[in-house]
């Protein structure tokens, strides 16, 4: 097999890199339009839901196209004018791919946010230029915070509606922060736009010639988010082993899955866990080449000079770098759930590619999103809560902080009834 050095596959992966984004703001503050508008202006609406999306603007009565309603699929959605579930879009630039989560912006769906944004690289929060910043914003941006999304842009819609006024966008600025310097963000700007004219969306505007930064698009294309992946940590969570049993591949003995963090190296020293025996990586494949190194996220088979009892949910590290392993962790829980949580009742904790027995020992303290208080006495868990709680599992969790690991620090609870996903959680 060809061997590919790592700078070549550098080169190659940062070209058109892979940009998600979440959308957030309260209703009507035009997440939608805004949506609409980046698909319209950037050319990537097929003419067929062209076709679509402007039949059902003229029954609605609209002059022109209802950009909202390329992202509005739900008849709910496109009957009420609101988003109610998380809209996933796709679209494609000569610079970067996107993905874009459309998050509702009511209260009651504050779930579907925390979906939408577990795995986004920036979220965008809507302001209406009108309102300022209102609770919602600060809701909808300490989940980015909670959620630890590395970049956030605020863009501040309806600037038409204000006259494009310069003294309003700065206000709205000192407002948000205010309120920011209490959020773990590492990356804010601001931008004045209007989703409903195209102002600074995708082409900049004549009307705020005071507006020195780029678009809304050009931000996005440009945001660096290759340093928000955790190069340090080398963390590779085994899914399965491949024993292909072929001639060509008789004693291959494969650790397949997706590096969660990290690089790995031919000849590094690595460590199994739970079991602790150590060896070298004696070679790394994907598809039909062998890697001298991998990084995340890339999906590899890793091959061990010596033969180890290695199957799915354990873990591949470097012998001097472990992650923490625990039966009783704290998490920051997000109830998703129509049913509340039962005291201590059994679930299934699914972290990376480990799956066992849980169960929720404490609520330390729930948080109120809307004034951002902690209450104590309270330890009921209902749909769209937050808390802070402690959970037990079967057997010890390798794990790192959420903040240090997006991926080793986030798991979900399943009801082991109905396997339907309960709750999202960080650890702490």
């Amino acid at each position: 097999m060809q061997r590919q050095k790592y700078s070549t596959y550098i080169m190659e992966i940062d070209h058109n890199q892979l940009l998600r984004f979440t959308t957030a703001g309260s209703v009507d503050d035009g997440k939608s339009t805004l949506i609409g508008r980046l698909l319209y202006d950037s050319k990537s609406i097929f003419e067929d839901q062209l076709a679509s999306i402007s039949a059902t603007s003229a029954k609605k009565g609209h002059d022109g196209v209802d950009l909202a309603l390329f992202t509005d699929g739900l008849k709910d959605e496109r009957e009420q004018g609101i988003t109610i579930d998380v809209a996933y879009r796709y679209f494609t630039t000569p610079k970067r791919k996107f993905i874009i989560a459309d998050t509702p912006g009511h209260i009651q769906y504050t779930r579907n946010m925390v979906t939408g944004a577990s795995t986004a690289n920036a979220a965008i929060v809507l302001v209406d230029a009108r309102h300022g910043v209102i609770e919602q914003t600060k809701r909808h941006a300490f989940i980015a915070s909670l959620l630890q999304i590395p970049h956030l842009i605020v863009a501040v819609n309806k600037m038409d509606l204000v006259d494009f006024s310069e003294a309003v966008f700065n206000d709205i600025i000192a407002q948000f922060e205010e309120f920011s310097s209490k959020l773990l963000i590492q990356d804010i700007r601001y931008i004045p736009i209007s989703a409903l004219l195209g102002d600074n969306v995708v082409n900049s505007s004549k009307q705020t010639p005071w507006y020195h930064g780029g678009t809304l698009l050009h931000i996005l294309e440009t945001l660096h988010i290759s340093s928000d992946i955790n190069k340090v940590d080398a963390r590779f969570p085994v899914q399965t082993v491949l024993r292909p049993q072929s001639e060509a591949h008789r004693d291959y003995r494969g650790y397949a899955g997706r590096i969660a963090s990290g690089v790995l190296k031919v000849g590094d020293e690595v460590t199994a866990l739970p079991s602790g025996f150590t060896s070298k990586i004696k070679s790394i494949d994907m598809y039909d080449q062998s890697l001298s190194e991998a990084f995340a996220p890339m999906s590899v088979s890793i091959t061990l000079e010596d033969d180890i009892d290695i199957s799915r949910g354990d873990m591949i590290v470097r012998t001097n770098n472990q992650p923490q392993a625990s039966q009783d962790i704290e998490v920051m829980l997000c109830w998703l759930h129509n049913n509340p949580a039962r005291p201590r009742a059994k679930y299934i904790v699914k972290h990376t590619s480990n799956d066992q027995k849980a169960m929720i020992k404490e609520v330390l303290h729930k948080i109120d999103i809307n004034t951002l208080s902690r209450s104590e006495d309270d330890s009921a868990l209902q749909m769209n809560d937050i808390c802070k709680a402690k959970i037990r599992v079967t057997k010890p969790l390798l794990f790192d902080a959420y903040g240090q690991n997006r991926i080793t620090g986030s798991l979900i609870l399943v009801d082991e009834g109905t396997n339907e996903t309960v709750a999202a959680g960080m650890i702490v």
